[in-house]
């Protein structure tokens, strides 16, 4: 994924209790992206959604169902769940681009991963 980033990122991997696994953060990239990319996982792991952007598509209109969740959860694109199967087995986040940009760019190494 580094070598795929068309700027500086964070990656943070978790399990599927958002717990770190691995990091990496390049050189250049802000240091509020580690804990960025460490909430995307985090949130992506932890959830029911498939990812951060879905979480946040769902609680748009409800203010309530926002400000009741997991205070370290985030709504920010780049956090993307890891499946397999049916089975979410943890969760990948990146941070330090736009947020379309760090979504692609969790996708793409989460498909790259699986061989797809």
């Amino acid at each position: 994924m580094v070598a795929a980033a068309p700027g500086p990122v964070s990656v943070f991997v978790a399990d599927t209790h958002g717990e770190l696994i691995a990091a990496a953060t390049m050189d250049g990239a802000a240091p509020d992206t580690r804990l960025n990319a460490q909430r995307k996982a985090y949130t992506a792991a932890r959830s029911d959604a498939r990812s951060t952007r879905e979480l946040a598509d769902k609680v748009r209109d409800d203010a309530v169902e926002r400000a009741s969740f997991d205070p370290f959860f985030t709504f920010f694109l780049g956090g993307v769940a890891v499946f397999e199967g049916d089975v979410r087995i943890g969760a990948v986040g990146v941070s330090g681009l736009p947020g379309e940009v760090d979504e692609r760019l969790a996708l793409d190494a989460i498909e790259r991963s699986a061989g797809i």
